[in-house]
């Protein structure tokens, strides 16, 4: 599981210098989709809410989901 965080921010990394993604509006929004991707790893296994109650895990679901798409639409605003 570390290691593959680690390699998607170094996709992360390319994204954000010009790798397969040219334009700098969608590499960011690419880029914050990765991030919330690995935050909800990061929720699920570190923080063991996979193993949690089913409440507590669809509560952290909705958060990532509602905070990603925020930020997302404040960045193509």
């Amino acid at each position: 599981m570390w290691l593959s965080l680690v390699a998607v921010t170094l996709v992360s990394w390319r994204f954000g210098r010009g790798f397969l993604i040219h334009d700098r509006r969608e590499a960011g929004i690419a880029i914050l989709v990765i991030a919330f991707i690995k935050i909800r790893y990061v929720i699920l296994d570190f923080m063991e809410i996979r193993r949690a109650p089913l409440p507590m895990r669809i509560g952290a679901e909705i958060w990532v989901v509602a905070v990603c798409t925020a930020i997302v639409l404040l960045y193509t605003a």
